[in-house]
């Protein structure tokens, strides 16, 4: 509960967090104890926070504006929420989209009405009011009586209304980096009890690293299971993965573990075993590998070791690549998933691939022909013969360097069957031979 000018600041509270509210003896949640009350104290947010950015100088300022907060969750959006309305002053009004309905958003309506001051309405899971319930949020927010911040883990140009949109500012969160949960995680520590009186609670190198890197950039995730863990004494790796219900993967980023991985991961994809490709894969994922170092290796494989066999293969992996970027983790996995098993089951050509490195080893041993004249651009490509005035759109015409007229370098393979009929056909119509 924030404190401040108004007396009245209140967080209001649905019927069902009253029901279950925590009785006054027992503390808050680490997490909740820990919540950063400064910006200084916010990590992982440097590019929202910076100084001179927009968000920074309104709350600064104690000049709030309605905004949208969407990003994974335990990345500090209820955080922000808190800053603005304490650097403003203002009264902090929280509901929960999830259990509030009309008759609570209404209440807070009412309330700010009457009060004096400013009044910051903070409302988790926007997303999960429907149409008519943010279209209702409209009037306040377009006549001042309420800064709206609504908070979001799914994007908000799909779930959150256009007009609504329109009237607030959006700033996406990210997940945190595992470094910066390791520094909130041993900040924690010094907070909770230790076994001796006086002391403060103590983890082991390993099972700090192993809560850092498992919990998805989730700083709440992980001090709930560091809090879980401290309370049976020494954290130990054993502990952390008891209190996280997760086995730790043995696994160094920067390490043989990360080449060994994707090695085995792209020998198991070009040996068309999607069972082995989804293993390693979740290897990759529950060890907390980069979701975008994945992606770009699946497109490399879709050409490299797919290729013409399969082309809407690269058209697969452009989109996955694209898809965890839009929606990062752990949503983004679903695609990986869906690009693994696509790639694995797609038939393998690797002629593209090995026609190039072919044309690259010729060149490098025998340097660079000149094209012939009638390739040369403007006037001074005299000669060209234009395929399109040709019958089939064909030019007998030789194409290649003089010194390299019959050179192959291209041969495409029983998977490519569409690219060798119609090679063919065009090697007819020039007058080469077919084979």
């Amino acid at each position: 509960m924030w404190t401040g000018r108004s007396s009245e600041r209140v967080a209001t509270m649905s019927r069902v967090d009253q029901l279950f509210e925590p009785a006054p003896s027992r503390p808050a949640p680490l997490a909740a104890r820990l919540r950063p009350d400064s910006l200084e104290a916010v990590v992982g947010q440097d590019h929202l926070l910076a100084e001179g950015s927009a968000l920074r100088a309104a709350i600064e300022l104690g000049r709030p504006h309605s905004m949208i907060l969407h990003g994974p969750p335990g990345t500090g959006k209820t955080t922000l929420a808190r800053l603005v309305a304490a650097a403003a002053e203002a009264t902090f009004e929280e509901l929960s989209a999830v259990e509030a309905g009309r008759a609570e958003v209404r209440a807070v309506m009412e309330r700010a009405r009457h009060r004096s001051g400013a009044t910051v309405f903070f409302l988790d899971e926007i997303h999960r009011f429907n149409k008519a319930q943010q279209d209702a949020l409209l009037p306040a927010v377009e006549a001042g009586l309420v800064t709206l911040i609504g908070a979001t883990t799914e994007n908000p140009s799909f779930e959150v209304n256009a007009a609504l949109l329109s009237r607030c500012a959006l700033y996406e969160l990210r997940a945190l980096e595992p470094d910066d949960v390791r520094g909130v995680l041993e900040k924690a520590l010094l907070e909770l009890p230790g076994d001796g009186e006086g002391d403060h609670a103590t983890a082991e190198d390993g099972a700090l690293a192993f809560l850092s890197a498992r919990t998805g950039g989730d700083a709440r995730a992980a001090l709930g299971a560091l809090e879980l863990a401290a309370a049976q004494g020494h954290v130990t790796l054993a502990v952390a993965e008891d209190a996280l219900q997760r086995r730790a993967v043995r696994y160094d980023k920067k390490g043989d573990a990360h080449y060994d991985l994707i090695s085995a991961w792209i020998k198991a994809t070009r040996g068309s075993d999607p069972d082995a490709s989804l293993y390693y894969l979740a290897v990759m994922l529950e060890a907390g590998e980069d979701p975008r170092f994945i992606a770009r290796r699946m497109v490399i494989l879709a050409s490299e070791d797919i290729g013409n066999a399969a082309p809407q293969a690269l058209q697969v992996a452009t989109s996955t690549a694209a898809a965890v970027q839009l929606v990062g983790m752990p949503e983004g996995a679903h695609a990986l998933a869906q690009c693994a098993t696509y790639l694995a089951c797609a038939p393998k050509s690797n002629a593209s691939y090995a026609a190039l490195n072919a044309a690259r080893e010729h060149v490098r041993e025998h340097g660079v022909e000149a094209p012939p004249e009638p390739l040369l651009p403007g006037a001074r490509g005299v000669g060209y013969d234009y395929p399109h005035d040709r019958p089939g759109h064909v030019s007998p015409q030789e194409l290649l360097p003089a010194a390299l007229v019959g050179t192959r370098f291209y041969a495409p393979e029983g998977a490519e069957p569409q690219q060798a009929e119609r090679l063919a056909a065009v090697r007819r119509a020039r007058g080469r031979q077919t084979v």
